[in-house]
C-alpha cells in the first residue's frame, strides 16, 4: 500500500527504505528509538498503525526479541495511536503498563494498532496490541502528559 500522506499532522519524513515504501518515519531526533528502530507508520483503512522489523541486535539471549526494545516500540506506538485523531500529540509518557503474551524473533514484521480511550485537555489514554507476523506477542496501555512541543518539533 502507498499511502498519499502522512497519518496524521506532525514531522514526518517518507520512509527511504524500499521495503517501507507507503510507511512514515517520525523525523524528530530521538537517539534511544533511532539506535533501537527505525520505527514507521502509516495510517491505512482501518487506522494508525505502527511497525518495525527487528533484527539479531534487538534480540536476548534466547533470541526473542527483547522486552525492553518490545516495551520501546509500543511507548512510541502510543504516541502514534493518540496521534490517530489528527494531530501529534507532544509530551511525556506518565504511566506504561505490558503484558508480554507471545514471542516475537529477528525479522518478523512487527505492528502495533490501537485506541485512544480517552483524550482530555493534558491527558491521553491509550491502549494497544503489538503483533509479530499477525499474532498477539504484546497488549500495552499508557496514559501520555500532554507538554509543549519543543522547538524543534
Amino acid at each position: 500500500m502507498t499511502a498519499s500522506a502522512p497519518p496524521f499532522t506532525g514531522n514526518f519524513e517518507p520512509a527511504t527504505d524500499p521495503a517501507w515504501e507507503g510507511w512514515y518515519h517520525w523525523a524528530s531526533i530521538d537517539p534511544f528509538e533511532d539506535a533501537i528502530g527505525p520505527f514507521y507508520t502509516r495510517r491505512d483503512e482501518v487506522g494508525v498503525v505502527t511497525g518495525f522489523r527487528p533484527g539479531p541486535l534487538n534480540c536476548n539471549s534466547h533470541g526473542n526479541v527483547h522486552g525492553g526494545c518490545m516495551m520501546t516500540f509500543a511507548d512510541f506506538s502510543l504516541f502514534m495511536i493518540a496521534g490517530s485523531g489528527g494531530e501529534s500529540v507532544n509530551g511525556v509518557t506518565v504511566t506504561f503498563n505490558c503484558e508480554f503474551v507471545g514471542p516475537a524473533r529477528t525479522g518478523q514484521l512487527l505492528e502495533a494498532r490501537g485506541d485512544v480511550i480517552r483524550a482530555g485537555r493534558s491527558l491521553v489514554f491509550v491502549r494497544g496490541v503489538v503483533t509479530a507476523d499477525g499474532e498477539a506477542a504484546l497488549s500495552f496501555s499508557g496514559t501520555l502528559k500532554r507538554t509543549p512541543a519543543p522547538p524543534s518539533h
